[in-house]
């Protein structure tokens, strides 16, 4: 019975379900392959842990793969191999090779830092994403031939030409900005410095004019300070100065705009030089002490008188801060210039004595008092002895002091410490400071002539007595004098 049980019992588990070899060989061969794979994948991932992903790129290397040694190899031989090329404004190219300044490769931290940041487990997904890096190269190189090499340049040795700042440029009417020019100067100091940038990232070309290389101007037409510039010039040209000399002599725009400048930092100027230049011209065409005059005496001689005192003589420092003065604030006027106090005529026109004066001539020894224009009073005279120390002064002079009952002294004697003369005379009429005038000379027994040969004055004009008291009484404080041949 127990024999039967068991060959039943061994009949029903034949027909119950269960793993067919098959199965078994098929489950048997998968887990094979999911071990050969998790080998492979953790083998790889460790693979990575000393090598870089797939397409990984570091500065435009494909280091797949390679380890940290093998990629800084490669970031030595770019050093080793070199050149930047200098792309120039003219279009002209230079070379500086990592030779020519001893350049060698020192490290790249970042090449171990970027193996590090890999997640060895992800190693996958390379295989779908590019890994793509800029690393650091640390690299050195030779100072001094580093600067010898930028001294010897052609962008550098070539002649330099300096650029030109946008400024104000007067047109005829106005002030307008003319455009700022560039030129070919070279700031060394700033090649220098991109040359070292491009250098510590290898760059292959470094364009000068991107770079700024080249000295660029100051201002341009858009710098808003030049605009300002020329509405402060254009407003100083509004003004307007009128001096009513011969003729009319006027400082407007056409003038000013010729005394104004900018300076370094587009500030207006008012060029003092120029101003003063001007006005240095403007005397030499009408201060007239000192010049020589053309002119006809009562009896119609024509004769010329130079030297003296008297005329025109224009106050320029004076007259300096009136201009400037009228040009910053924009005024227009119409005015005599600043005088100073003897340098007034009676009329700008020559002879500019005009028409009340007194004419000595030295020739004839003889003098007439004009007044407006016909002779008042004429008479001989005997005027100083014709020896240098003694003689009447030519020139054109005028009245600057009148005196009865005066002393005249002449200078001290050394010997006896007194005066070498001293003369009582009624009536004085100065014309130079240094003792010239016109006086009564009661002593002399006659006039005219040539009394003066052998008793002249010491250079004063003797008159008879009337006529001295005659021209006292008539003769007025700054009457031009004329003396001549």
């Amino acid at each position: 019975m127990e024999k039967k049980e068991r060959k039943n019992e061994r009949k029903r588990d034949k027909k119950r379900p269960g793993w067919s070899d098959r199965q078994k060989k098929v489950i048997g061969i998968t887990g094979g392959v999911i071990l050969v794979i998790a080998l492979l994948y953790l083998g790889i991932a460790f693979y990575f842990r000393s090598h870089y992903f797939f397409r990984t790129e570091i500065n435009g290397h494909n280091v797949s793969g390679r380890s940290v040694s093998a990629a800084e190899q490669i970031f030595a031989d770019d050093v080793a191999s070199y050149e930047l090329e200098l792309l120039e404004m003219s279009g002209a190219k230079e070379t500086v090779s990592g030779a020519d300044i001893s350049m060698k490769y020192e490290k790249c931290d970042d090449a171990e830092k970027i193996l590090e940041e890999q997640n060895v487990f992800l190693w996958p997904g390379a295989l779908f994403k590019k890994p793509v890096y800029e690393a650091s190269v640390e690299i050195s190189y030779d100072d001094e031939q580093l600067q010898t090499k930028i001294d010897s340049l052609q962008v550098v040795t070539a002649e330099q030409t300096q650029p030109v700042s946008a400024y104000p440029k007067y047109d005829g009417e106005k002030f307008v900005i003319e455009p700022e020019q560039y030129g070919t100067a070279v700031q060394t100091d700033v090649l220098r410095e991109e040359m070292e940038r491009a250098f510590a990232a290898l760059e292959e070309t470094l364009d000068l004019e991107a770079a700024g290389c080249y000295a660029s101007p100051s201002y341009t037409a858009e710098s808003p300070e030049v605009q300002q510039a020329c509405d402060v010039m254009n407003k100083y040209c509004e003004a307007r100065i009128v001096y009513p000399m011969t003729e009319e002599v006027v400082i407007d725009k056409s003038v000013i705009s010729g005394w104004l400048t900018t300076d370094e930092n587009m500030q207006v100027v008012i060029s003092e030089e120029a101003v003063r230049g001007w006005l240095q011209e403007f005397g030499d065409t009408y201060d007239t002490v000192g010049t020589t005059r053309t002119f006809t005496t009562p009896t119609g001689k024509q004769a010329t008188v130079s030297g003296g005192t008297y005329g025109w003589s224009i106050n320029e420092k004076a007259e300096y801060d009136v201009i400037i003065d009228a040009v910053q604030n924009s005024k227009v006027l119409e005015r005599e210039p600043e005088y100073y106090n003897s340098g007034h005529a009676a009329v700008h026109s020559m002879p500019d004595w005009g028409s009340t004066y007194i004419d000595v001539d030295l020739s004839e020894q003889y003098m007439w008092y004009v007044v407006d224009g016909s002779v008042a009073l004429e008479t001989d005279v005997v005027t100083g002895r014709p020896t240098p120390e003694r003689i009447t002064p030519e020139g054109t002079y005028s009245i600057v002091e009148k005196e009865r009952n005066r002393v005249l002294k002449g200078s001290v004697d050394p010997a006896t410490g007194k005066p070498s003369y001293e003369t009582p005379v009624n009536y004085w009429m100065r014309v130079t400071w240094s003792g010239i005038g016109f006086h009564d000379a009661t002593w002399q027994p006659a006039f005219g002539g040539t009394l003066n040969q052998t008793r002249g004055s010491h250079g004063c004009i003797n008159m008879p007595y009337d006529k001295a008291a005659q021209l006292y009484e008539m003769v007025e404080m700054g009457t031009p004098v004329v003396i001549h041949y």
